[in-house]
């Protein structure tokens, strides 16, 4: 695990204390330097998002992130479930495609 996932799943750790968490640094299938921390998958499931719009989700989620996605981060992918909405998802979601930025196939 790299420093950056490293600070997103302590940040987010802290702020929502999820039943689930898993950060997956996607940046190995995009155009940029092997090694590198900028396009991330969240998937988290948590209480704090019970009740809460996806929007409300997500902005809960981008404040607590804010200095990375202002530095490092240049994707992040997210997944916000409530523990009970987590429970009946079939299988893992798939990021969307990065316009432009994609290794050629």
């Amino acid at each position: 695990m790299g420093p950056v996932e490293s600070i997103i799943v302590q940040k987010l750790e802290k702020a929502f204390s999820p039943t689930y968490l898993e950060v997956i640094n996607e940046s190995a299938s995009h155009n940029v330097p092997a090694g590198s921390e900028s396009h991330f998958k969240v998937i988290i499931a948590a209480n704090f998002f019970e009740k809460k719009s996806s929007v409300k989700r997500h902005q809960a989620i981008y404040s607590e992130l804010s200095y990375e996605l202002n530095t490092s981060i240049h994707a992040l992918s997210l997944f916000v479930y409530s523990p009970i909405e987590w429970g009946q998802v079939e299988s893992t979601p798939q990021s969307p495609k990065c316009m432009g930025e994609s290794k050629p196939s």
